[in-house]
């Protein structure tokens, strides 16, 4: 079994939400990265899924998915789902994100090839993630966990990670 047929298996997502969100977004010419350290370490699959759009796209991509897509905004994101998949796209709408956009490049995630932000980017959306309190514990200890297997697999990164993040690592 692939990588893209054991992801779709665990998440359950018999609509072919992935699919059709990405084909979606290619489009319409939306410009677009995932922000996921999966791209860069051993991958753990997650019923999430983090992107980042470009600025000038952002009002466009709302309007657009809610027409075909269930979509509920939050405080810093955009949250994307359909029927029939356990999948829920976080579309970032803090505007820290935008400036991944054109920093990112072709990977592959979990058997399909996506346009995917720089590690250095990932490192820094993972330790905003982690350092905001008002998140759940849960979703913080899943970003403190990501940032270990950032350093662990690329140790140059280390030197951007604040002390107070590193005393909480294993």
């Amino acid at each position: 079994m692939d990588a893209a047929t054991l992801c779709a298996r665990v998440i359950d997502d018999r609509s072919g939400f992935r699919e059709a969100f990405f084909s979606f977004l290619d489009v319409n010419s939306v410009r677009f990265c995932i922000i996921d350290a999966n791209a860069y370490v051993e991958p753990l699959i997650s019923l999430d899924l983090d992107v980042a759009v470009a600025a000038d796209d952002l009002v466009l991509v709302e309007r657009l998915l809610a027409s075909r897509f269930r979509v509920e905004r939050f405080e810093h994101s955009l949250n994307v789902s359909a029927t029939d998949s356990q999948l829920r796209v976080q579309i970032q709408t803090d505007p820290r994100y935008f400036a991944f956009v054109p920093r990112a490049a072709p990977r592959e995630v979990l058997g399909v090839t996506l346009q995917v932000a720089a590690v250095d980017d990932v490192l820094q959306g993972k330790l905003w993630a982690f350092l905001d309190e008002t998140r759940r514990g849960t979703k913080r200890q899943k970003d403190l966990a990501d940032i270990g297997r950032l350093i662990e697999a690329y140790p140059y990164l280390r030197d951007r990670v604040p002390a107070e993040v590193l005393e909480r690592l294993v």
